[in-house]
């Protein structure tokens, strides 16, 4: 009988998935995220499949790795450059969050805009006459404009959901050519200034760090929400917890933090109108099982020679 492949889970899949795995591959997960953890454990394995962020230097002692897979899409948590220079492919899953991602965006709208949460807990604790006047301050989302700042596959089907909500689109984006009718190409400042809802989509560089400023929130309208589900270090969280504690703004979900995870003793746990979630917005029972099958088929192909069109970094294959 052949040796099997090794492959580490920097962190559990679906079960079902992690068994077809187990069935062709030798499976390890890791006990922790710790830096030293993984790359003690990384050392003799020949692939793995990535849910956390990676030490810069894990590549280092990685001598048998033939395959690194993103259980997901960003691929910040990986160091690609480190992989490449090593003739490492490494993979993504482009669109396997999409929808779960798209969803909790607008679950958080409509979480600030109905106060849903806020009248439940009213009527329970003080009746129906405390609980009913909230629902006076409430607002519909239709006619109210939608800000997306970076347009790919999240962006775009974001924008298709609130154009059926009748919202009014508009979207910051490098390619302003390839938006669909409907949404309209705004400048950073006329984004920040016209929107009533903006939704942070774009990835993680040196582009697109800290671009959500203190200037950029002062322009925004009182009665505006920020929705964060792209990277923490997009947005200056000083200027949000700023922002929010003066009421300059009507109120942030933030699902991606500069540190993660929290420790509950940060500055922005005091913050009101303030939605906090632990990197979750991709994380459904659906998308788990989509993103883990995924990466299983992925990995397996790699490890078996064959070149799947979702490896991010093709020149490994042809220097």
């Amino acid at each position: 009988m052949s040796k099997k492949f090794k492959v580490l889970l920097t962190n559990p899949i679906h079960p079902e998935c992690n068994q077809a795995l187990m069935e062709e591959c030798d499976v390890v997960v890791a006990p922790d995220i710790k830096s030293e953890t993984l790359k003690s454990l990384i050392s003799d394995c020949e692939g793995l499949i990535v849910r956390c962020q990676l030490p810069q230097d894990i590549f280092d002692g990685a001598t048998q790795l033939k395959a690194v897979v993103r259980h997901g899409v960003g691929l910040d948590f990986i160091p690609v450059d480190a992989a490449t220079k090593k003739r490492i492919p490494v993979a993504n899953l482009p669109g396997s969050n999409t929808n779960a991602v798209v969803e909790y965006c607008i679950a958080a709208i409509f979480y600030f805009r109905r106060n849903l949460d806020l009248i439940n807990s009213q009527l329970r604790i003080q009746g129906w006459t405390k609980a009913r006047p909230q629902a006076d301050s409430s607002t519909e989302i239709a006619t109210t404009t939608l800000g997306i700042i970076g347009f790919g596959s999240i962006g775009g089907k974001l924008a298709n959901a609130a154009m059926g909500l009748n919202m009014k689109t508009i979207a910051l984006t490098r390619r302003p050519e390839t938006l669909p009718s409907g949404v309209r190409s705004v400048t950073k400042a006329e984004l920040f200034s016209q929107s009533d809802v903006i939704v942070i989509c774009c990835p993680l560089n040196e582009e697109t760090r800290g671009m959500v400023d203190q200037l950029s929130i002062s322009m925004m309208k009182s009665n505006a929400i920020l929705i964060n589900i792209a990277r923490g270090p997009v947005v200056d969280t000083q200027a949000i917890i700023s922002a929010l504690k003066a009421g300059k703004i009507a109120g942030a979900a933030m699902d991606v933090h500069d540190q993660q995870p929290l420790t509950g003793e940060e500055a922005i746990f005091d913050c009101p109108n303030l939605l906090l979630t632990p990197h979750i917005a991709s994380i459904t029972s659906s998308s788990m099982r989509g993103m883990s099958e995924g990466s299983v088929k992925t990995i397996l192909a790699i490890l078996k020679g064959i070149r799947p069109d979702n490896i991010v970094n093709p020149e490994v294959f042809f220097n």
